[in-house]
């Protein structure tokens, strides 16, 4: 039997040189070598020739890409995998690629922690964001919400919801899947003017453009109007500190109607904030890319929620970041 101090060092080497077989997956995103190749099989020379990048370097990355299965190598030539033309090709049904080009825009914020934490505040390193930034982080999040927004709807219970405020709804993907769930549901999404018109387009796409309306604003500053059966916070207060979470919390007790409810969905942490180890990274990717954000623990939320003054406060746990906070207003 090993002994333990190697086995330890192993696992250390293998955190550490983990980059190495992420980074060349993210160039390829970058890249769209995989839907560039699409269904042919093309080699080193005439993919670089059609890409406009140097043979030689290409070359090295898709013996890279072929080395750890994600393409395939024959006779010289290279061409997708069959699960890579499923979920790598933009567009295929089924694609993570929106996701991935997420992860690649996060690569250079990560790649700043350690002056981040030298001076506590994120640090920018080349000019970044845009509107190709902002379709990919908004295409990820549409991406992932295909499976996590129908359990949260059936969690909570959409039973009698009419009117529904969805609070920096991004993509307008749960208030897509809520729709759908719910026949007699309608629903505002709420967010900035950049990201509305592409919550439109996915609304439309859905054929919900008469029970599904945007509006325009700022959370912090704007205001939501009144009246409504439910408000969501998906994957909103992970972005602020605690001060402003207080303050958007009771914001959307005074938006609920009498008997609404408010649901936040993020990581809730365990009292010493290690637990769950996703979430405890995913506060690192706060500290690079927010002045105040993180994650935040059961306690702080319930703080909120008895400041604006919710009762009946529940918690329902779901996989990944899909645990769930929920008060409600009297009735």
């Amino acid at each position: 039997m090993e002994k333990r101090e190697p086995l330890i060092a192993r696992a250390l080497l293998e955190i550490g040189g983990a980059f190495q077989t992420s980074r060349p997956l993210l160039t390829a995103v970058e890249l769209d070598l995989f839907t560039r190749l699409g269904d042919a099989k093309l080699t080193a020379a005439e993919l670089a020739q059609a890409m406009g990048v140097d043979e030689r370097a290409l070359s090295y990355l898709l013996d890279a890409l072929a080395a750890q299965r994600l393409l395939e190598k024959v006779s010289g030539a290279y061409k997708n995998t069959p699960e890579g033309r499923t979920l790598l090709v933009r567009d295929a049904p089924g694609s993570i690629l929106a996701v991935l080009e997420h992860y690649a825009n996060l690569w250079a914020r990560w790649a700043t922690l350690t002056e981040v934490v030298r001076v506590g505040h994120p640090v920018a390193r080349r000019e970044e964001g845009g509107a190709g930034s902002l379709e990919s982080f908004l295409g990820a999040m549409h991406a992932l919400a295909q499976e996590s927004a129908p359990q949260v709807a059936e969690a909570i219970g959409l039973k009698g919801v009419r009117r529904m405020l969805d609070v920096g709804g991004g993509a307008a993907s749960y208030s897509i899947a809520f729709a759908q769930a719910e026949p007699g549901l309608t629903a505002v999404v709420f967010d900035l003017p950049d990201v509305v018109p592409i919550a439109g387009r996915n609304i439309e796409r859905a054929g919900l453009q008469e029970r599904i309306t945007t509006q325009a604003g700022n959370y912090h500053l704007g205001t939501f109007g009144t009246g409504f059966d439910l408000v969501l916070l998906s994957a909103i207060v992970h972005s602020n500190s605690a001060e402003e979470n207080a303050a958007l919390v009771r914001k959307c007790f005074d938006a609920l109607a009498p008997g609404g409810r408010l649901v936040i969905r993020d990581f809730i942490m365990s009292p010493d904030r290690t637990e769950p180890a996703p979430g405890a990274l995913f506060a690192i990717n706060m500290l690079v890319n927010t002045p105040g954000g993180g994650t935040f623990t059961e306690a702080e939320m319930r703080s909120w929620l008895d400041a604006a003054g919710f009762y009946d406060t529940r918690r329902v746990d779901l996989p990944g970041m899909n645990a769930l906070m929920i008060g409600t207003r009297k009735a």
